[in-house]
């Protein structure tokens, strides 16, 4: 058997991207989500997927969780965190999620290539993300080269980041595998 050479060429990608990703960075949005009342969880298009992949998780660490745009979504309020993954940190919705949220008193994190951009800029804490985002046009020079489209390899990473980060949490909410599965949807 021959292995793929695409997925192959996407894993080392992957692999160097990550060594990018800072600890500091993911221990302080850690920080927040153990620190919050609630946890509001935003993203738009193959971002949205990965983002509510995320809050899909936080919700069987047994976290008060809800997913931006889902019909049950309270508002958010003091007290609360938004987490939005958007790579070029411009999306107009997302933007527009967190001036609300900031004006209601939550704390902001996100997950994007681009921090300085106006959501990383209104954050409390964020975590780069090595990328390429076709919106806003930038590529982050230490970027591994990459074969997929842009945007690819940033929503594939920042799955892999919350899923390491899911690990921290469950650590730190003291949450056993048997826990997690209880929550797990029973109707499907």
């Amino acid at each position: 058997m021959e292995p793929c050479k695409n997925l192959a060429a996407i894993l080392e990608e992957l692999t160097f991207d990550a060594g990018l990703v800072s600890q500091e960075e993911v221990e302080r949005v850690e920080g927040l989500i153990l620190e919050a009342r609630r946890v509001f969880v935003a993203g738009a298009g193959r971002s949205g997927f990965v983002a509510r992949a995320f809050s899909n998780r936080l919700m069987h660490l047994g976290l008060d969780v809800h997913f931006v745009g889902d019909p049950t979504t309270p508002s958010i309020r003091e007290g609360d965190l938004l987490i939005v993954g958007s790579g070029s940190g411009t999306t107009r919705g997302m933007v527009n999620d967190v001036k609300i949220a900031k004006r209601e008193g939550a704390k902001i994190a996100t997950v994007t290539i681009s921090p300085e951009a106006t959501i990383g800029s209104m954050a409390d804490a964020h975590i780069t993300i090595p990328g390429s985002s076709s919106r806003s046009g930038k590529r982050t020079a230490e970027k591994a080269p990459s074969i997929q489209p842009n945007g690819s390899s940033f929503e594939q990473l920042t799955w892999l980041v919350y899923d390491a980060m899911v690990v921290d949490l469950k650590r730190a909410l003291d949450q056993s595998q048997d826990q997690m599965d209880y929550r797990h949807a029973n109707m499907e």
